[in-house]
């Protein structure tokens, strides 16, 4: 039976054709998740193969906010550049040119992101500033940038989420949100084996999660169905959802996006109970 609720793996989803004129020189580009899936948000997975880059660009009408699991690389920010590594999470504010270099020789990175309040590229208002040069990249490094949010998600604490609202994960969380700035929040959830988010909804907030690694069961309304490593989720406000981690040996590990609320208690978050074997099942 078709799930109701989007949900897509990246290895099903065709590379966009972005024109390298307009500074889109990225080895691969895909929109899992867009206004095509009946989202308002729409979700990046990107390639950097050495030396590739997306130049310097803004986007006039969103904030972009983007998640670095693999690699690291060269970031500017306006005026400002520095260092990025896997588990850097930046918020881009609109209007505000950047852009990322992978300069390695010989490692790929991978970029997770967001452009929030935007159903494709055009809806950003994307904005191509100019090519990376050797200026650019010659620049001083800051420690952090001033402009947007830039932050290691290992300098970020655990959150002291309450096991009897059904939160039953081993580690969740909340690099972006209110707390420094961010109208969304960006969480980052780690489920040991067996570990579960049991039925819960968001009233006010559209959610959408990835999953970095991991086999789990996920449920969305009346949807059921296995989840894995390169897996996107897209849950509109209101749905009943839940998720579930089925290794008995490997931590399933997801991050998302709480859009436009800045807080688990601006999502409108209400428990529903537990996850049975009825709900275990296909």
């Amino acid at each position: 039976m078709a799930l109701q609720y989007p949900l897509v793996h990246i290895d099903d989803v065709r590379p966009e054709n972005m024109q390298e004129g307009d500074g889109w020189a990225i080895s691969e580009f895909r929109l899992p998740i867009s206004g095509k899936n009946g989202s308002d948000t729409t979700v990046f997975h990107a390639i950097f193969r050495p030396g590739s880059t997306h130049a310097r660009h803004l986007h006039s009408r969103c904030p972009e906010i983007a998640v670095y699991l693999k690699g690291h690389g060269t970031v500017g920010q306006s005026k400002e550049r520095t260092e990025i590594r896997a588990g850097h999470c930046r918020l881009m504010p609109p209007g505000s040119e950047h852009f990322f270099y992978n300069q390695t020789k010989d490692e790929e990175a991978m970029v997770v992101g967001f452009y929030v309040g935007a159903k494709d590229v055009a809806d950003t208002g994307y904005q191509f500033c100019g090519h990376v040069t050797d200026a650019d990249l010659a620049m001083p490094r800051a420690k952090t940038l001033h402009e947007g949010i830039l932050v290691h998600i290992d300098d970020v604490k655990p959150a002291k989420m309450e096991v009897k609202d059904g939160w039953s994960i081993t580690d969740f969380r909340m690099p972006l949100g209110r707390h420094n700035g961010s109208d969304t929040t960006l969480f980052w959830a780690k489920f040991m084996p067996g570990a579960i988010h049991k039925k819960h909804r968001h009233d006010h907030c559209d959610e959408i999660y990835y999953v970095i690694s991991g086999h789990g069961w996920a449920g969305a309304g009346a949807d059921r169905a296995e989840v894995r490593g390169g897996h996107f989720h897209y849950i509109p406000k209101g749905t009943e959802h839940f998720l579930y981690n089925l290794s008995k040996t490997e931590p399933l590990e997801v991050i998302g996006i709480y859009i436009n609320a800045g807080s688990v208690e601006e999502t409108g978050y209400v428990y529903m109970g537990d996850v049975t074997q009825a709900d275990l099942k296909p």
